[in-house]
């Protein structure tokens, strides 16, 4: 594949991710000065409108280009591949959205506070949101197969090892030696410190009614997928 034959609207992509990257990433390390000159709920509705139509505008891109470019293969008949990619979203979007926050602190209807978690899925991932993007990653670009999608892909992934990196430099500035504790009994890749012995899953800790909640979240999701193609052209429309 030649730097010519991709797709331009596969540039547009990449740069609607640094964007956002730079919003998201950029807003988090900032968080701390922010909040000391204008309060955690000011700057926390300042974070989320500019992160919130960033991330609208990247999904709807993606939905409306994602099979531009070159068709780098296609699995799409090929048996046992459509339960492996329904599996493989249905688990990143468990590793995605884990209540490891209040809700109620997105739209600052409580106070928003950093906090150390080490409970739940933290014990099998210390980020679950850059393992849950890796994995739709996977799924999507096996899919999809087009040169927009890889494109798409490696921008994400890169940006969340950066998060993975800036996330741990943040809280070990805030928290030190605590934080410090954490990351000795935590893995990044999932399940590691189970499996050597530095962690124990506790399942009570799985079983709460915010867990459902993604369950059926993915169910509605899954149904949803028919009516991409629709969101997709009006999107579209809406932009040319």
């Amino acid at each position: 594949m030649f730097l010519g034959d991709i797709h331009h609207t596969s540039f547009v992509m990449l740069g609607l991710i640094i964007v956002f990257a730079i919003v998201h990433s950029g807003g988090a390390a900032l968080r701390g000065k922010a909040e000391k000159l204008i309060g955690p709920r000011a700057w926390r509705l300042i974070f989320a409108l500019a992160s919130i139509p960033s991330a609208t505008i990247l999904i709807g891109y993606f939905l409306a280009h994602r099979y531009d470019g070159i068709r780098l293969w296609n699995v799409h008949g090929i048996t046992g591949v459509i339960p492996i990619v329904w599996i493989l979203t249905a688990i990143s979007f468990l590793f995605l959205y884990p209540a490891t926050y209040n809700l109620l602190e997105i739209p600052a209807v409580i106070k928003p506070k950093v906090r150390l978690y080490g409970q739940g899925i933290i014990r099998i991932s210390r980020h679950p949101q850059a393992i849950g993007q890796i994995l739709w990653c996977l799924a999507h670009v096996l899919w999809i197969g087009s040169s927009f999608m890889v494109v798409t892909c490696i921008g994400l992934i890169a940006h969340h090892l950066f998060a993975i990196w800036h996330g741990d430099r943040r809280l070990k500035a805030k928290f030190g030696e605590e934080f410090e504790e954490l990351k000795k009994n935590t893995s990044v890749i999932p399940f590691l410190a189970v499996l050597d012995g530095r962690q124990t899953l506790v399942i009570q800790e799985f079983l709460r009614p915010s867990q459902l909640g993604i369950c059926i979240a993915i169910g509605v999701i899954w149904w949803s997928h028919r009516f991409i193609s629709l969101g997709s052209s009006t999107f579209l429309n809406l932009f040319q």
